[in-house]
């Protein structure tokens, strides 16, 4: 792996002079936006969608290719981020920009041989040779390791996943720009970093609003000593927990599930949930079916649901599993800029709430009757601060339980520090 290249102090001037003209109108994949890194104006970024081209151009060749075929609108986006400043730098500023990216990607999730971490990343650093000591493998075995993280054949993956991953890591480029063009160049750490404890800035990003605390409770019976013991944290992924009745989904209000290769709770539960065929084509998208048939029925196709709404579906593939339903919790609202999502702990615990009664309806139309819910760290993703979220879910478990102890809750978290918080906060008097 090269040697990382410190950003220029000045910012880069164009790439070719150009007189000035009119700018056209945004459309999809166009930015308008002109970023300033370190006070001084820098070129419009290239849309998405020339960037994907270069991407594409670049698989094949990998890091190697970069100076023979000069990609100019990833340079221009390097530039931008301040991670180069000339013409002898270019390739070493695209190259920290790609990590950056995957970085972006993977929300610094990687493991150093690329094996663990959120897929999308993964498949991106395996496609061009991002990880270390694999900058000069070619370009068949960057796609087959690549194509391993999903569990398809190269070819498969040439048809469908690579094309999704290049996408994705076209607008991680864009973003890793426009967050340095906010403030000074930085230097973009080697990949991968796991740190093993969170730093600054590793955890999602905090909601600008104060967000309160959960209710306390001054007066009254405790929580019963039985049901504080029927609560038991996992650090895992939730697809993959056995014999629990109800998995409990985070969603958005429009009750739209993640895409298949993303490491999010929604996306491995509708991954884990296809019904395949022998050749591992996906035949039934059981979630994303019974979800859109809820929509029509109840009058709602295209139109958002309140939120804390749950809805419930059957577990498809992960019947085999012991898994006898999927509850999907609305609780993630789109932010006023359209960007992004965030999550009010009030919702959060009416999820909660609406989860168990739901259950309540349900338990008896089963043999034996459900008995156990599982709950991932909800909003945690979406701005919600991991304690905050982990103390606003077990909170909400508890009040749930001190009414009916008759239930067993799992509590499940991917990554050992944010289990830690669920933990803690299970633990609270």
């Amino acid at each position: 792996m090269s040697q990382e290249t410190q950003p220029s102090s000045s910012a880069p001037e164009p790439l070719e002079p150009t007189p000035p003209k009119a700018s056209p109108a945004p459309g999809p994949g166009r930015s308008d936006e002109r970023p300033r890194a370190a006070g001084r104006p820098v070129p419009p970024l290239p849309g998405a969608e020339r960037l994907a081209a270069e991407l594409r151009a670049l698989r094949r060749p990998g890091l190697s290719g970069l100076r023979t075929l000069r990609p100019e609108a990833l340079i221009r986006v390097a530039s931008a981020a301040g991670l180069c400043g000339g013409f002898d730098d270019e390739a070493a500023g695209v190259e920290t920009l790609l990590k950056a990216g995957v970085r972006h990607l993977g929300g610094n999730t990687l493991s150093a041989d690329g094996t663990r971490g959120d897929p999308l990343a993964r498949a991106a650093a395996h496609t061009f040779g991002l990880l270390p000591d694999r900058r000069g493998v070619p370009g068949q075995d960057r796609r087959r390791a690549a194509a391993a993280v999903y569990g398809v054949t190269p070819e498969r993956f040439r048809k469908s996943q690579e094309r999704e991953v290049i996408a994705e890591l076209a607008l991680a480029v864009l973003a890793v720009a426009r967050t340095s063009a906010a403030g000074p160049p930085r230097t973009v750490p080697e990949l991968p970093a796991v740190p093993a404890v969170p730093e600054a800035g590793t955890l999602p990003v905090r909601s600008p609003d104060p967000v309160p605390d959960p209710p306390t409770r001054l007066s009254g019976p405790p929580l019963p000593p039985a049901a504080a013991h029927r609560i038991t944290v996992h650090v895992a992924s939730i697809e993959l927990l056995r014999d629990i009745d109800i998995l409990v989904s985070s969603e958005n209000i429009y009750l739209e599930m993640s895409k298949t290769f993303r490491s999010t709770v929604s996306g491995s539960l509708r991954r884990a949930a296809a019904i395949r065929d022998e050749s591992g084509e996906t035949v039934d998208d059981v979630l994303v079916r019974e979800l859109v048939e809820w929509m029509r029925a109840h009058g709602r196709a295209g139109l958002p649901v309140r939120p804390g709404t749950v809805v419930p579906t059957s577990p498809g593939a992960l019947a085999e599993r012991g898994v006898r339903r999927i509850h999907h919790a609305a609780v993630a609202s789109p932010t006023s800029d359209g960007h992004g999502y965030r999550v009010d702990p009030h919702v959060l615990a009416e999820a909660v709430s609406a989860s168990f009664r739901l259950a309540r309806a349900e338990r008896d139309r089963y043999d034996p009757p459900l008995s156990s819910l599982c709950f991932p760290l909800l909003g945690a993703g979406h701005g919600l601060p991991p304690e905050k979220a982990a103390r606003w879910l077990c909170w909400a478990v508890r009040e749930e339980l001190s009414r009916d102890p008759s239930w067993t809750v799992h509590l499940v978290a991917q990554r050992p520090e944010l289990a830690k918080l669920l933990t803690v906060a299970s633990s609270a008097p």
